[in-house]
């Protein structure tokens, strides 16, 4: 048992310590515990060895996660004094990968199980160049969705190929399900542990146990229909936005922040096209899974849009043809193409994979919507090739028929909560990206949260494109709403966007960040969600009186708290 004076002062220790000290913590006394004599005078307790290793970790994000875990494990290893350099994959000087001792890998995956865009180069360099990794040791973080058929490719490809290259692997590779932070504190314990207990540069031993770490995943499949369905802009607008109620017969259970998972489909003249192309009926028989299906049931799941290098590398093989590009849709290529004489139709089908699921951020709360799930979907419009298109997703839910049977999920975000009830909330959103912000001020009006909160919304038109005008207009009068800022782009010469209203209100934003409130930004990363960050650093600079160096480690340390979060896309 610990002494009273001990426990005492045990306890003090754990409150007056940080997140990033706590895991120090844990590694460092498992660490002791694992020594086969466990040495009890003074001088164990030591902060670290003489002789640290100097880490690198590199990520590559889409959406932000990867940095976040990677900055949260360069914050923990600071607490220890180990200094480790950390880079966006884009950034990384790979002619210089040689000389590391110990490299960290955070990736996501992307596409057909690719890495995101700003480590495509850095992940093609190690596969063209016969780098020497023989003094190298290293540890691969992955997240994914397991969703999603090619779960943690790239972190997976990662992985082995820094083994192929002759580095050694220090931590097992660990795959996180959208469910991450546990696996991931974890991990970045784990990791503190291994570079201070041990000593780099010999083989390092990890228990059996500890292979293949991965998030288990909770996902539960629901049925619903659409029970509601409304166009948001008014008739002269650019966009088409719809904001969709689902009903369900079970208990939904979310959370404010949470994404709804949905199942597209094609649509039947895609699903026909290609039928006709290989000459078989819809109705014909096909063993996939070995299950026996119809051939339209089968067309309708295949991904056979914004077809990536893979795919088309396969196409060619079955199809024995030249196809070009780096993202084709199979629709704007199977008329140009001379179909084999003997092409067997399970091979061509077994090119494809399943349609991946598609997210979208819920509008509504639990506590005011019971059993029911709501949607702020954009019909996504673009233009490839000279043709216009639009996205499969928000198309298929503008098309649902309404009290129709729905499959969807509930995609957990625990890095997207709302606050305790007495603490100040902004919510950046633009464009559909105003969705989560609908269902917390529902929720906070549900729980009659004391904490004031201020919205700043933005889209093209003040008339047309108001999203939610009629309720936020409501939760202003009502004081659940303490403060309103709007940017229509098109409703002046020089367009203003949502960071250009937090320049305006800056002192006011500033006075609200020091009183602790949270910030919520939500919508496109590329470029709103860049450029709003950038309008909070300036802003602490400025009102803080700090350079923009410090400012960006004060809103990175709040991102680290949970003070700064984000859901961009």
């Amino acid at each position: 048992m610990i002494t009273e004076n001990k426990l005492t002062s045990f306890k003090s220790l754990v409150q007056q310590s940080s997140r990033e000290e706590l895991i120090w913590l844990n590694g460092y006394l498992a660490g002791l515990l694992e020594q086969p004599q466990l040495q009890t005078n003074p001088s164990v307790f030591v902060d670290a060895p003489a002789v640290l290793p100097k880490p690198t970790i590199i990520y590559g994000t889409e959406t932000g996660n990867s940095k976040k875990i990677a900055t949260q494990l360069q914050a923990a290893l600071k607490k220890v004094k180990i200094s480790a350099k950390l880079f966006d994959a884009s950034q990384y000087p790979v002619d210089k990968i040689e000389q590391e001792e110990f490299l960290v890998v955070v990736m996501s995956t992307q596409g057909e199980g690719e890495p995101p865009q700003s480590a495509a180069k850095f992940f093609q360099a190690l596969l063209d160049r016969n780098f020497q990794l023989q003094k190298t040791q290293f540890s691969v973080f992955g997240l994914g969705d397991t969703a999603y058929p090619l779960f943690c490719q790239a972190a997976t490809d990662m992985d082995k190929q820094l083994e192929k290259l002759g580095a050694k692997r220090a931590y097992p590779l660990q795959k996180a399900d959208t469910d991450y932070t546990a696996l991931s504190q974890t991990w970045i314990g784990e990791i503190v542990k291994l570079l201070t207990t041990q000593n780099i540069g010999s083989q390092l031993v990890v228990k059996q146990e500890k292979q293949n770490g991965l998030a288990t995943s909770h996902k539960q499949n629901y049925v619903g229909q659409i029970k509601h369905k409304v166009i948001l802009n008014d008739r002269d607008s650019n966009k088409q936005t719809y904001h969709i109620e689902i009903e369900s017969n079970e208990k939904v259970v979310y959370a404010c922040g949470d994404a709804l998972g949905v199942y597209p489909k094609n649509d039947e003249e895609t699903v026909r096209k290609i039928a006709t192309f290989l000459g078989e009926n819809l109705d014909k028989a096909i063993i996939t899974n070995a299950q026996s299906r119809k051939l339209s049931e089968v067309l309708a799941e295949k991904s056979v849009r914004n077809l990536g290098k893979k795919t088309i590398e396969k196409l060619n093989t079955v199809l024995q043809t030249t196809i070009q590009g780096e993202k084709i849709d199979l629709l704007d290529v199977l008329p140009i193409i001379q179909k084999p004489d003997k092409l067997n139709s399970t091979d061509f089908l077994e090119i494809f994979s399943t349609i991946t699921p598609r997210l979208y951020s819920i509008a509504s709360s639990p506590e005011a919507h019971e059993n029911e799930v709501h949607l702020t979907v954009g019909l996504h419009k673009f233009r490839t090739n000279e043709q216009e298109k639009i996205g499969l997703c928000s198309d298929f839910l503008a098309n649902y028929p309404k009290n129709t049977k729905l499959e969807f999920y509930i995609h957990k975000n625990n890095n997207f909560r709302l606050p305790a009830e007495d603490k100040d909330v902004i919510m950046i959103g633009a464009g559909t990206g105003v969705a989560p912000f609908r269902g917390f001020l529902f929720q906070r009006d549900a729980e009659n949260a004391s904490g004031r909160n201020w919205l700043v919304f933005g889209e093209q038109h003040f008339t047309l494109d108001f999203y939610y005008q009629t309720e936020i207009q409501e939760f202003l009068a009502k004081g659940v709403l303490t403060k309103l800022s709007t940017a229509f782009s098109r409703d002046t010469k020089q367009k203003v966007y949502v960071q250009h209203r937090l320049k305006e209100e800056a002192t006011t934003l500033y006075e609200w960040l020091q009183n602790g409130a949270y910030v919520y930004v939500c919508g496109q990363k590329n470029p709103m969600s860049i450029d709003v960050e950038n309008t909070l650093v300036a802003i602490i600079a400025e009102k803080g009186k700090v350079s923009t160096e410090k400012a960006q480690e004060i809103l990175a340390q709040w991102e680290s708290e949970g003070r700064y979060l984000k859901d961009v896309y």
